[in-house]
Formats: C-alpha cells, sequence, structure tokens
C-alpha cells in the first residue's frame, strides 16, 4: 500500500499503481535535468526581479532615514518625540509580522536549508510578502541587519513559488529553490560565482553537477539583471590593490588565526542574544521596539553603525580613520548587530559581519604598519582578507568566503593570500570545534518548534550522496552494505555516466549515489548514508 505520488492525491493504491508511481519518479530523474537549466534561467529572472525591487527600497529606505536625522538634528524636539513614536510603531509591525510567519525571521537562510533537506514546510507566498516589506522595515528604522540572507530567502520562495505555479513533483521543486537562492544572492551583491557556490558548499554541502546546472543558469541571469540596473562596479570600492609578498604571509596566518576566534566569539553571542530575547517579559510582537529605540538614539550619537553598513567598507579603503575611532565603531557595530538580529526580525547577518570583518582588518593592519613597519598600502589588503576570514570562520563556508571577497572588491589580485587567510580561520574554529552559524540557526528553529515530520503527503524523493575518499562505502560491493531499511539504491553517476546498481557492483569514492526513498524518511536517511559516504573521522 501506497500514497500517491502527485501532490495533493491521498487515494490508496495497489503494489501495481506503487511500482508504476515509483517508474514514473526514476524516468523524471533521468529526463528533467535539460528541462532545468531552462527553469533555472525562469527563476533567475524572477529571483532577480524579487531582489532588485528589494535592494532599490531599501537604498530608498536608507537614503530617506539618513534625511530624517539631519532634519532632526536641526529641528524642535517634537520633531524627534515624533520620530521615536514612528520607531516604536514600526518595531510593533515588525512584530506582528514576525509573530503571524515565524519562519521570515532572522536571515531566512536557515529556513531555506530546512526547506531542502526536509525539516520545514511553509507557505511561500506568505514568506515572500512578509519578508520583502519587513526587511525593508528593519532597515529604515535603522537596524544592523542585512539584504543578502533575505535576499537568499526571496529567491528561494521565488523557486519555490515557480515550482507550484507549474505544479512540478517535490524533488524539481528542491531544485528550483536551490536556484532561486544561488539567484538571490548573486543579485544581491553582484556575485554569481559566489550565489552558485553558496547553494552547493552551505545549502547542500555536495558540489553535485545537477545544481550546479540549474544554479548557474538562474544565478548569471539574476545577475545580469542586476548589473542592468545597479551598474557593473562591485559593491565595495577599493583603489588599485598591491599583491601581498610571500614574505609577509606570517601575518596573515596570525589575522587568520586572530579573526577565527572572533568568529566563534560572534556565533555565540549571537545565540545569547536570541536567548536572552526570549527570556525578557515582553510579548514577542513588543520585542523589536527595543532595537528600534537603541537606532533611534545611534541615529545621533553614532548614525555610522545604522543599516547594513557597506559605506563603512567603502570610507575604509579610501579613508585613514583615528585608531579610536575604528575600536568604537567595532565595539558598537558588533553590540547592536546582536541586539539587532537578536529581536528576531526579518534581516541577515551577512552583510554586518564583513564589516565587523573589515573594521577588525584595518586595526589589525594600522597596527601592523605601524609596530611592524610593513608599508601602509596594505591596509587595504588586511582589510579584505579579514572580511574573507570573518565569513569563514562564522559560516564555515571557505571557499564562498574567497569568491565572495573576490567578487564583491572586484580584484583577484589577493586570491592566494585570501585562500590563506581564510583556512587559517577555518582551522582555528574546527579546533574549537565551532559550528557553522547556519547549522546552529536551524537546530534552534527546529528545536523551538518541536519539529516532527508527519506522515502526510507521502511522496517520493531522489537523495542525491557523493561518496567520499576514505568512506564506509569506498571500494565495498552493494550487496555487502547495511544499507538504511527505508531506501533503494536506483542508480550510480560515475563520471557523467548513468549505471544501474547490481549486488556485485563495486562503489568509488567520486560517485553519486542516487537512492530513492519516502518523504518522510528523506531526513533519517540522509543523515544515514551522509554517514556511510563521509570520511572517517580519525583521531
Amino acid at each position: 500500500m501506497f500514497i500517491n505520488f502527485k501532490r495533493g492525491e491521498k487515494k490508496l493504491h495497489t503494489n501495481n499503481t506503487s511500482r508504476s508511481n515509483t517508474s514514473q519518479t526514476l524516468n523524471k530523474w533521468l529526463d528533467f535535468r535539460l528541462q532545468l537549466f531552462f527553469e533555472g534561467i525562469i527563476t533567475g529572472l524572477l529571483a532577480g526581479g524579487a531582489v532588485i525591487s528589494y535592494r532599490i527600497l531599501l537604498d530608498k529606505s536608507e537614503n530617506l532615514r539618513n534625511a530624517v536625522y539631519l532634519i532632526l538634528k536641526n529641528g524642535e524636539w517634537s520633531l524627534t518625540l515624533l520620530w521615536f513614536c514612528f520607531l516604536i510603531a514600526i518595531g510593533v509591525l515588525l512584530g506582528y509580522l514576525v509573530k503571524k510567519e515565524p519562519d521570515i525571521s532572522g536571515s531566512g537562510v536557515s529556513q531555506v536549508k530546512g526547506i531542502l533537506h526536509g525539516y520545514l514546510k511553509v507557505n511561500w507566498f506568505r514568506i515572500l510578502y512578509s519578508k520583502f516589506f519587513g526587511g525593508v522595515l528593519a532597515i529604515f528604522g535603522g537596524l544592523s541587519l542585512g539584504l543578502a540572507g533575505p535576499s537568499v530567502q526571496l529567491g528561494a520562495t521565488m523557486g519555490q513559488g515557480f515550482s507550484r505555479f507549474l505544479g512540478r513533483l517535490r524533488i524539481e521543486e528542491k531544485f528550483l529553490i536551490t536556484s532561486g537562492a544561488s539567484a538571490g544572492l548573486a543579485a544581491a551583491f553582484n556575485a554569481p560565482l559566489a550565489g552558485v557556490i553558496f547553494s552547493l558548499e552551505e545549502m547542500h554541502k555536495n558540489f553535485s553537477h545537477h545544481v550546479l546546472t540549474s544554479a548557474m543558469a538562474a544565478s548569471l541571469t539574476a545577475d545580469f539583471l542586476s548589473q542592468s540596473f545597479f551598474g557593473q562596479e562591485p559593491l565595495f570600492s577599493f583603489p588599485t590593490l598591491s599583491t601581498f609578498p610571500l614574505r609577509n604571509y606570517p601575518y596573515l596566518i596570525i589575522l587568520g588565526l586572530i579573526i577565527g576566534i572572533f568568529g566563534i566569539v560572534f556565533n555565540i553571542i549571537l545565540i545569547k542574544s536570541l536567548n536572552i530575547y526570549q527570556k525578557i517579559p515582553l510579548p514577542v510582537h513588543l520585542r523589536p521596539v527595543l532595537p528600534l529605540i537603541i537606532a533611534g538614539l545611534l541615529g545621533f550619537l553614532m548614525p555610522e553603525v545604522l543599516g547594513g553598513g557597506h559605506h563603512i567598507v567603502n570610507l575604509l579603503s579610501t579613508t585613514n580613520l583615528p585608531l579610536l575611532f575604528l575600536l568604537t565603531l567595532l565595539i558598537l557595530k558588533f553590540i547592536f548587530t546582536m541586539v539587532s538580529y537578536g529581536s528576531g526580525v526579518p534581516g541577515g547577518i551577512f552583510l554586518p559581519l564583513l564589516v565587523i570583518g573589515a573594521l577588525a582588518g584595518n586595526i589589525y593592519g594600522f597596527l601592523v604598519c605601524k609596530y611592524f613597519n610593513l608599508e601602509p598600502q596594505f591596509i587595504n589588503n588586511f582589510i579584505i582578507l579579514a572580511m574573507a576570514a570573518y565569513f569563514t570562520a562564522i559560516v564555515k563556508a571557505p571557499i564562498t568566503g574567497s569568491i565572495l571577497i573576490t567578487e564583491l572588491t572586484g580584484s583577484f589580485s589577493h586570491l592566494l593570500a585570501m585562500i590563506t587567510v581564510s583556512m587559517s580561520a577555518y582551522i582555528i574554529s574546527e579546533l574549537m570545534n565551532s559550528k557553522p552559524i547556519y547549522d546552529v540557526l536551524l537546530n534552534r528553529i527546529l528545536k523551538n518548534k518541536n519539529k516532527s515530520l508527519s506522515d502526510e503527503n507521502k511522496e517520493k524523493i531522489i537523495i542525491e550522496v557523493p561518496v567520499c575518499l576514505g568512506s564506509n562505502l569506498e571500494n565495498k560491493c552493494i550487496k555487502d552494505i547495511q544499507w538504511p531499511p527505508s531506501c533503494l539504491l536506483v542508480g550510480i553517476e560515475r563520471g557523467g555516466q548513468e549505471i544501474i546498481p547490481k549486488g556485485d557492483t563495486k562503489i568509488f569514492a567520486g560517485d553519486y549515489l542516487i537512492v530513492l526513498t519516502d518523504e518522510t524518511e528523506e531526513v533519517s536517511t540522509r543523515k544515514k548514508l551522509q554517514t556511510l559516504a563521509s570520511e572517517k573521522t580519525i583521531y
């Protein structure tokens, strides 16, 4: 007995229908890959359009906020009082949006991962409009949040909506969600390669060429649209960067170790800030009021810390700021980012963490140049490299971090130095057992929801699992492996060719296993297969 594969039908069928259904799943899996490329282009258009609209509104809201503070500083106190009342109203409205749709809280990257891995089910349209307007309101109020995470969620939502419009199977839907997420990041930062690599390295944790094809099509399409609206200049404007001398690479290793520790501190305090807000005796819909009042005060005292902060990075690249000012800005930006994100409003940490990393890199470069006689022209190198290292330490995605910063700055001359400092930060975070922030946030979401997968809409799911070098599956025959009970190995991809598995078929490192399972068993089956296929831990 078996529930029909088609969405929405819950009639029970005989075993003959079950076999027909499984055959349909496999045929679609083999036939739809070229189709995914063209659907990726359409997803890129949809996701790119949504994110471009989001960026335009964010830019206008930041400009409007700056104009408001300029008026208030020269105006009467009654206008200031009115402005704070308006900020409180924004906080209440943001709280209402989050209470009505909790999955718009935070950056949204963790929620997208939850959908892709089968943990979460969401109403895509409600997420779309709630995240869009919630993010704009948060930035207009001055909260220290970024646009990248929301852009990823908006793009993924457009991919899911497109899939539902076409009536696609859930297998295909996850590819379109991934494509939309790639397109969202590409359109947010004019960074198409980073969008693709982020989806592979962070979202899926493997480099499937099926994901790559659709994600690349969507990402390039969205980036083309974005550059048509915002120009082809990189987001961060740095003057000509000098190639960092090889003899000075020890400074980079030290920078990576320091930034790696700072990244661990960032993750710990970010989670603590979320926990503190939960303990505050305030209704959920009133929690955003606190950071917005703080934002109102900072608008008069230190307006530089408001918003995402990309203007800070551009300021650092062209101006030699005093060390005391840099330290003050770093501390306030860090604390206010924690206060802003902890409240649970829609907004990401991508851009704020890059700004914090840039400030730390500037301070480090200033000290090294002053006390170790390094040429001041390399301070900008330290700024860029610290951003990549900080991203790596927090997100645990060194390839994405290196490519993202390269695209954001438009310079490939520092790629070797960037990989060096990123891997130093990655190693220290690994040694201290720091978990990727988006995984930690996803686990927290699931814990708060007491999430357990139900048996509703029992559908067939195809899982792709890469076999790593040195894993428990390598060089073993299929018949000699104890497979999870709720899965069926239906194919092996090796060197671009499909292999029909038999009992004596041997599995090699680099193979991709194509496994069929029920949707309700996806999470547990995926975990068991990844454990089998991952490289062995050596103590």
